[in-house]
């Protein structure tokens, strides 16, 4: 089935910058997440991958991230 979807220009540019880093297409990004939401892939999986993020992706973020917890409730 496809799906259309709409999103910020700055967001899809860092997507795009993601996906190339991992050699991946933004569509098997979202396919990948869809199954992590909808219980297709066990907690087992998800810790492993999580874990595996968590050693490669250490210092990724942009120098000037500073978490905000009153902008990650807005994006729920």
């Amino acid at each position: 089935m496809n799906i259309s979807l709409s999103a910020d220009e700055k967001l899809i540019a860092k997507s795009r910058a993601y996906i190339k880093r991992h050699n991946t297409t933004l569509n098997n990004l979202i396919r990948e997440y869809l199954r992590k939401i909808s219980g297709e892939k066990d907690t087992a999986e998800c810790a492993r991958e999580f874990a595996e993020l968590a050693e490669n992706m250490a210092e990724q973020s942009d120098v000037s991230f500073r978490f905000n917890r009153e902008e990650l409730y807005d994006r729920l």
